[in-house]
């Protein structure tokens, strides 16, 4: 029995979710169908990348990935289905790939060239991308669906900005507590630090200059910053909403900046 999960900008008001899965179980009854989230804002594809890269790991191995953002067909449309660390993403090439492998290759890439039917041509979830992730989760051969390519096309970078002495990145995602997690990693903050003391920039006079374990580290209210669940830097505050009180939101307009000093 295979696991097909769905990340997608359906919401939960219309019948559109319900069509998705209802193809699916009438292409392989016995798929198990978990849902990642529906409440991607439309076509945001920074936000499904980061949801998705943190929760897919989470699955067996084999579990396949329906993407489903932004992917109404028009001419030109590509669809793509990958193999990447042993697990399956189906989705249209429109950057988000870029973002899931965040510079690594992928262990298998194809164009997907299942014919689409034209009475699912505004709804393609339905059709090439339902078809295509049950053909996998039966153990099917991604080249039995797609022709193989090295690359995809659209390309998406959200990728810090970072120096000997400084990091510059930006808030990429706020979470239902209101923390406002952002691009920059614990991976990429311990290589520039070097056990060096900080400062983190934000809302021009704000400032934050320890890192926390637990977001009871401080008192009720207070602001701080920590690696959460994510491996990424997070401006947190203890039982509030840091988004809100703190004016951060997940747009390109909010620098993080953290300098290291001596």
């Amino acid at each position: 029995m295979g696991v097909i999960t769905l990340t997608t900008d359906l919401g939960h008001k219309d019948f559109y979710q319900a069509a998705l899965k209802g193809s699916l179980i009438s292409e392989l009854p016995d798929v198990r169908i978990v849902d990642i989230t529906h409440e991607i804002p439309a076509f945001n594809i920074p936000r499904a990348a980061f949801v998705l890269a943190n929760a897919y790991h989470y699955f067996p191995k084999k579990t396949v990935h329906i993407i489903g953002i932004n992917t109404l067909f028009h001419e030109g449309s590509r669809y793509v289905a990958m193999k990447y660390n042993d697990h399956f993403f189906v989705g249209a090439d429109n950057g988000i790939f870029s973002l899931l492998l965040n510079g690594q290759q992928p262990q298998e890439l194809v164009e997907i060239n299942l014919i689409q039917d034209l009475r699912y041509l505004h709804f393609p979830l339905a059709d090439i991308l339902t078809k295509s992730a049950c053909h996998i989760a039966k153990g099917g051969k991604l080249t039995a669906i797609g022709n193989t390519i090295d690359q995809t096309v659209e390309k998406v970078t959200l990728q810090p900005i970072f120096d000997n002495d400084t990091i510059r990145g930006n808030v990429v995602y706020v979470d239902a507590f209101g923390n406002a997690i952002t691009n920059i990693s614990k991976e990429l903050f311990n290589r520039v630090q070097k056990g060096r003391s900080f400062t983190l920039y934000f809302k021009r006079s704000e400032t934050i200059t320890n890192l926390s374990w637990n977001y009871n580290e401080v008192t009720e209210g207070e602001k701080l910053c920590l690696f959460g669940i994510s491996n990424f830097l997070e401006i947190a505050m203890n039982k509030a909403n840091a988004s809100q009180l703190l004016g951060l939101f997940d747009d390109e307009s909010h620098i993080i900046r953290i300098e290291f000093h001596n």
